[in-house]
């Protein structure tokens, strides 16, 4: 992240520390907290919960607030498809959804069209929070959502082959290509492909086209939303992606992955080296015979093209929708779902990365959980993803011409040169 964003941020943090209000232009802690009102049930809209985390959080919080029970409404699976049922109920203004669990990504276009609701920056303690997560949650220094969970991209490796190879985690994709011709040539890995990311034309595409990007020492936008992927280092980017599948680094099948894929990948041992989040190590380390890599894997930091890699910032933040009724309900909701406590719960039953600093120093966790520090490290060094107004349509953009390129329909170049120009109509930035 850009030094000048760092330090943005730490201003908003000192700013909500001495409990300052309007820091930065933003509007005041009185007006926030003024429309914030109305106590009574409300909804919690949020996409398929894989994990089972989510019940038992509204389960603990209706125990306890009987005039003011939360309901669950669960969306699809797709990231795309819970962002337009989103956008569709803000559209018809209706008071359907209360609490929405959004993309970190989504922020700047709900924040802009007025579909969520600005939150009193110091009722929610984000100076006990990574500033990177923080970030993810403003718009013009303005508070909008509460981070509930990060997520940061670490590479998964097979420890014992490589162990046996005698190679250690790579640090580069030349390392990783290495790494795997030595793999390969052992006996237990026969059959074996190398690498799998998530390269289906979905959202998961996008991240993983920015990870290459990032980590080839390009940007695909500047901080002021400015494309920047007609550029030497994007090619190299991209060209490392088209590059894996010309030469079967990445497997021919690796086209249509999206992250349960690559999990089964890794887990039924047809791959070496896999780029996922860390909810894959509680599927990958189970022990009731799910998994057959069970203590034959561990992690590393991802791999970049011209040096260490560059995750792209993951994660859900929890705002409020504008044409919700009991919004005073919903900001007490949020802080209960988002406290510690409730972080330690999605820690423990679905490997979601935490918000909350004090959890990744915690040595007991620690100790269960011994990729912490590596995680906090990636979530710390990650990109965000664009932050513009119409994200929707930018996605859309980076999906389709970076999957014309790995399926050699566009070549790298006509592929970048499209998405530049049709980024920089987009944004009206050229």
């Amino acid at each position: 992240m850009k030094q000048r964003n760092r330090l943005a941020i730490a201003a908003v943090l000192t700013c909500t520390a001495a409990l300052t209000a309007g820091c930065g232009g933003g509007s005041s802690s009185n007006e926030a907290s003024s429309a914030l009102e109305g106590r009574g049930p409300i909804t919690y809209v949020a996409g398929k919960d894989e994990e089972g985390v989510t019940p038992k959080i509204i389960e603990a919080w209706n125990k306890t607030h009987p005039d003011e029970q939360v309901r669950f409404i669960e969306l699809s699976s797709s990231a795309d498809d819970q962002r337009q049922q989103m956008v569709q109920n803000a559209q018809t203004k209706s008071d359907a959804f209360t609490v929405l669990e959004i993309d970190n990504v989504w922020t700047t276009e709900f924040s802009a069209n007025r579909w969520i609701t600005e939150l009193p920056k110091e009722q929610f303690g984000i100076d006990k929070l990574v500033p990177t997560t923080v970030e993810t949650a403003l718009y013009r220094d303005r508070l909008y959502g509460v981070p509930a969970t990060s997520d940061g991209a670490m590479l998964y490796f097979r420890k014992d082959l490589l162990a046996k190879a005698g190679v250690q985690p790579p640090k580069t994709w030349d390392e990783m290509r290495q790494a795997c011709d030595k793999v390969k040539a052992l006996p237990e890995a026969a059959g074996m492909s190398c690498y799998a990311g998530q390269f289906e034309k979905y959202e998961g595409l996008t991240v993983n086209f920015a990870e290459a990007v990032h980590g080839a020492g390009g940007v695909v936008t500047d901080e002021n939303g400015k494309p920047h992927v007609n550029t030497p280092e994007a090619k190299r980017g991209l060209d490392a992606l088209v590059e894996g599948f010309n030469s079967g680094m990445i497997p021919r099948d690796g086209i249509t992955f999206k992250e349960a894929e690559t999990r089964r990948a890794f887990m039924d041992g047809k791959v070496v080296f896999s780029r996922a989040w860390p909810n894959q190590y509680s599927h990958a380390s189970a022990t009731d015979g799910s998994s057959p890599v069970a203590d034959k894997f561990d992690v590393a930091p991802l791999p970049g093209v011209a040096g260490p890699g560059v995750s792209s910032l993951g994660g859900h933040s929890l705002a409020i929708s504008s044409f919700a009724k009991n919004k005073a309900t919903a900001v007490d909701f949020i802080k209960f779902a988002t406290a510690p406590e409730q972080q330690r719960l999605r820690l423990d039953v679905g490997s979601l990365a935490p918000t909350a600093r004090e959890l990744y120093e915690d040595p007991a966790l620690q100790a269960k959980y011994p990729y912490l520090p590596l995680l906090e490290k990636s979530i710390e060094g990650a990109e965000p993803r664009p932050r513009v107004i119409k994200y929707g349509e930018v996605t859309d953009a980076i999906q389709e011409n970076v999957y014309a390129a790995l399926r050699g329909e566009k070549s790298s170049e006509q592929a970048l040169a499209d998405l530049q120009a049709q980024l920089e109509a987009l944004t009206g930035q050229q």
